[in-house]
C-alpha cells in the first residue's frame, strides 16, 4: 500500500467499507495518511473528518468499531476499499449501511441462518430442521432437487418459471442449512468456485447407468 496517491486530492483518499461477510457496501469517508496508518496498526477504521478538521475512529462513540479485513487500492491508487466486520450498525441512524439495508444476496441468508442455529426459537423451520439432524437435512435437499428438476421440465413446457423461481430458492436455502450443519461457511465454496473459475478442464460423457 506504499503507493497510495495521497496527493491528489488535498491529502485525502475516499475510503469505502464493505462488510466482508455479506458484501454490502457500508459507507464512505476519507483518509489521510495518518488516518491510513493508524488504521493498519490498529485494525479498525480511522478517517480525517474534513468538517470537524480531526481524525476519528469510526465507532468512538457508539462502539461500532469497523474490524478490518482488508484493505486494497484501486487501479488509480487513489482509493480504498476496505473489507471490514462492523462491531454494530455503520450508520448514525442505526442501519447496517449508510446507504440502507435494503440488501439481500446468499451471503445475507447465510448470516440469517446462522444466527437462528446460535439462537434456536420455537417453531423456526431452521431449528427444527438443525434438530431432526443431518439426514432430515439431506432428505429436504434432495425433496428440493427432485422439485426443481420438474420445476424446470414445467418450465420447458410452457406453464412459466415462478414455479422454478420459488423451487430453486427452497434448495438455495436448504443447502445453506446443510453447510451450516456441516461447519462450513459459503465463503469456502466461493472459493472452490473461485479456484476453477477461467480453466478449461477435459470431461468424458458417463456412460449410462443400467443397473440401479
Amino acid at each position: 500500500m506504499a503507493n497510495i496517491d495521497f496527493d491528489k486530492n488535498g491529502g485525502l483518499v475516499p475510503a469505502i467499507l464493505q462488510n466482508a461477510n455479506t458484501k454490502q457496501v457500508l459507507m464512505m469517508g476519507y483518509m489521510n495518511r495518518e488516518a491510513y496508518d493508524l488504521t493498519v496498526k490498529e485494525g479498525v477504521a480511522w478517517f480525517y473528518s474534513r468538517s470537524k478538521g480531526r481524525l476519528w475512529k469510526k465507532g468512538e462513540t457508539s462502539g461500532n468499531v469497523q474490524y478490518v479485513v482488508k484493505i486494497e487500492e484501486d487501479c488509480d491508487n487513489d482509493t480504498l476499499l476496505l473489507q471490514v466486520n462492523p462491531a454494530g450498525p455503520t450508520c448514525h441512524l442505526g442501519t447496517n449501511s449508510c446507504f440502507g439495508d435494503n440488501y439481500f444476496n446468499l451471503n445475507v441468508l447465510e448470516r440469517t441462518i446462522g444466527d437462528k442455529i446460535a439462537n434456536p426459537v420455537e417453531g423456526s423451520y431452521t431449528n427444527y430442521l438443525v434438530t431432526e439432524g443431518l439426514d432430515k437435512i439431506l432428505k429436504k435437499c434432495g425433496e428440493e432437487m427432485t422439485e426443481v428438476v420438474i420445476a424446470a421440465k414445467n418450465q420447458a413446457a410452457g406453464h412459466g418459471k415462478e414455479e422454478l423461481l420459488n423451487e430453486t430458492s427452497d434448495l438455495f436455502y436448504h443447502v445453506l442449512v446443510l453447510l451450516q450443519n456441516q461447519g462450513i461457511a459459503l465463503s469456502e465454496v466461493e472459493a472452490v468456485l473461485g479456484q476453477r473459475h477461467g480453466q478449461s478442464h477435459d470431461y468424458s460423457v458417463r456412460k449410462e447407468i443400467k443397473n440401479y
